[in-house]
């Protein structure tokens, strides 16, 4: 017989989701407190949102928080660091001299 342990985030006694490790159902009740907080701030604004757009846009805004921060920060998100392409070398590493 197998021993499964499941973690299972519940918002409201609803069920929300289930995880195979904690780590990954602590990052996403902590992204749904992210949220919660997101709806607030939207509601107390001027705009006028119907309750499904602001819970759509705040679940949004919450998921992409690290792109979100970088925006925030002034950083342009398509922008990344470039790398340089690897160059090959073209001879062969040079063989070790062998002892006589």
């Amino acid at each position: 017989m197998a021993v499964i342990v499941k973690y299972i985030v519940v918002r409201n006694g609803e069920e929300k989701m289930t995880f195979a490790t904690k780590k990954e159902a602590d990052d996403y009740d902590k992204m749904l407190d992210i949220a919660d907080n997101l709806f607030e701030f939207l509601e107390s604004s001027k705009i006028k949102l119907s309750e499904d757009q602001l819970e759509g846009i705040s679940l949004l805004l919450a998921e992409n928080k690290d792109k979100l921060v970088s925006i925030l920060r002034g950083v342009n998100p398509k922008k990344k660091a470039v790398k340089k392409p690897e160059q090959k070398e073209s001879t062969p590493p040079k063989a070790k001299a062998q002892k006589k």
